[in-house]
């Protein structure tokens, strides 16, 4: 039994130094190597690339989807980002817009043309789509001093008559609703010659303007760009107020009368902001001067 225990000894310790001479061996500064050490690097480096291969395109689709996820996103809270600003941009041009409407009526009403107490301000409601050239309806009634045949208009300009009055609302007839029935007395206005007198009695969509009927012979010719305004002399509207520009002079289908194609000089496509003028209010002041005036007449003779 000692003699084996000896000899399983003496074999561990050749196998020992067997080992250490190959380790020596290898780890030895050389450039050729071994058919083992070959064999055993080749195949580790091929195990290597085949394991390498799937990995990293694992790790490329997985980091291209992250990436396209985090673009995504990025891109979703940018076109938010966009989305309010044009939002806000839309605001700000709509404040503006709505700000210079009221400067605008404001410079009107505090002009010598219209008294402040004869003019009632309103903002479009609505405006019938079936009817859209025709009327729209305003936030003021006869609660507030509004009636029938009104005349209302923006700081640009006519545009209609009240047609109904309720309450709290108003129906108001556009220009381009006006017809034979509903007319406007007006005149091309000249601060040197004869004023042209005629009706506001129509609409030409094809040339979206305003028909200005010429109802009295002149010597003197329209003129393209000259200013039409009430007339007054209705006796419904005040006189004086814009209506629009000349565009062009034709002739009825019978040839016997000339119309003026007039420019409207508000936007009748864009109203939001009007007035309504009480032609009453100033024909009682006329009345009470003329009143006063008689008055002051009549005690002059008596003494």
């Amino acid at each position: 039994m000692r003699f084996f225990r000896n000899k399983r000894l003496f074999i561990f310790l050749i196998g020992f130094i067997i080992l250490v001479a190959l380790i020596g061996y290898s780890l030895r500064d050389r450039i050729n190597v071994t058919f083992a050490e070959e064999l055993i690097n080749d195949t580790v480096g091929w195990i290597q690339y085949v394991i390498h291969i799937p990995v990293n395109f694992t790790t490329e689709v997985i980091t291209n989807v992250q990436d396209f996820r985090n673009t995504y996103e990025e891109n979703q809270v940018l076109k938010e980002q966009l989305s309010q600003y044009k939002g806000l941009v839309y605001d700000v041009q709509e404040v503006e817009k709505e700000n210079e409407e009221l400067r605008a009526a404001l410079d009107l009403l505090e002009s010598d043309s219209i008294r402040s107490s004869e003019a009632i301000q309103a903002i479009v409601m609505s405006r019938s789509p079936e009817r859209w050239l025709e009327q729209v309806t305003i936030n003021k009634g006869e609660k507030h001093g509004v009636h029938a045949n009104m005349l209302v208009m923006t700081a640009e300009g006519m545009i209609g008559k009240v047609q109904t009055a309720n309450d709290f609302t108003s129906t108001v007839k556009l220009l381009t609703g006006f017809d034979q029935f509903n007319r406007v007395s007006a005149m091309v206005s000249r601060d040197e010659g004869e004023n042209v007198f005629g009706m506001i009695e129509g609409f030409d969509p094809e040339t979206d303007s305003l028909m200005f009927r010429i109802i009295e012979d002149s010597d003197q010719e329209i003129e393209e760009d000259e200013l039409v305004v009430s007339s007054g002399m209705g006796g419904v509207f005040p006189a004086g107020v814009t209506i629009g520009t000349v565009k062009e002079i034709v002739s009825d289908q019978y040839g016997l009368t000339q119309i003026a194609l007039v420019e409207p000089a508000a936007d009748i496509y864009d109203i939001n902001h009007v007035i309504v003028l009480d032609r009453k209010i100033s024909e009682k002041a006329e009345t009470s001067g003329k009143e006063a005036a008689d008055d002051a007449e009549a005690e002059g003779e008596a003494e």
